[in-house]
């Protein structure tokens, strides 16, 4: 019983971890940096966990308000700062972040970690008895946090790559205060559970995926036209 709710548990990160290596075919990340990534990702749930719990110990809020705190704060800016961070101290820097693409890419290899071993604690611990579980976080929650590390690296890559140092600055923190908005905004539609507000969740996640798709698709063009004019100078 506990294998195969293991088995269902990891089974949406690896394969949306497989279709994310897939499409970055022009100028592929070297697998070890992206396992460590991975990995990393996986290990900030401690120190975000530590905190959330900060977090909910000093919440004075109730009702609706209660609901908005633990989503957009201690949901929504813990889990995207520690999942940013571990890019940011890992691969910002590193030679291999040197096309747009690739920010999109380590900071979905960073929330996949998250994602894994969150959905771990939640399908195989914490709901175990409930079937279910597994297979609503597989459709809602884990490519929910890839969404997030699309507009995330999106706004990382315009930061890293941009020669104005204004701009650099604002694009830099829009890689964290957008995402913590999505997530929160995500989590508190889930929280409420009322019926004129949960019409709106597949609405918005399809937004969530159309919007994100765009930013995606970008990066891939332009990482296959930077691949095509070096092979046109080899």
């Amino acid at each position: 019983m506990t294998t195969r709710l293991f088995i269902i548990a990891v089974i949406p990160t690896i394969s949306i971890a497989y279709a994310v290596y897939l499409s970055d075919r022009y100028d592929r990340e070297p697998i070890s940096l992206l396992f460590k990534t991975f990995i990393l990702g996986a290990l900030s749930v401690i120190p975000t966990i530590v905190v959330e719990r900060l977090f909910i110990n000093i919440n004075i809020f109730s009702g609706i308000l209660g609901m908005a705190y633990v989503s957009f704060i201690v949901a929504g800016f813990t889990e995207e700062y520690f999942k940013r961070l571990v890019v940011l101290k890992l691969i910002y820097h590193n030679k291999h972040f040197d096309e747009k693409l690739d920010g999109i890419v380590y900071c979905i290899f960073s929330a996949l970690g998250f994602a894994t071993v969150e959905n771990v604690m939640y399908v195989v611990f914490r709901f175990s008895y409930n079937p279910y579980v597994g297979f609503y976080r597989g459709i809602l929650s884990v490519p929910a946090h890839a969404i997030f590390a699309v507009t995330m690296g999106y706004y990382l890559s315009l930061a890293k790559f941009s020669k104005d140092g204004y701009r650099e600055n604002e694009y830099m923190r829009k890689s964290f205060y957008i995402p913590v908005i999505l997530h929160g905004l995500f989590n508190f539609i889930l929280m409420i559970k009322t019926p004129i507000l949960a019409g709106f969740i597949i609405p918005y996640v399809i937004y969530l995926w159309w919007s994100n798709q765009k930013k995606l698709d970008l990066y891939i063009t332009e990482s296959r036209i930077k691949n095509d004019e070096r092979d046109g100078l080899e």
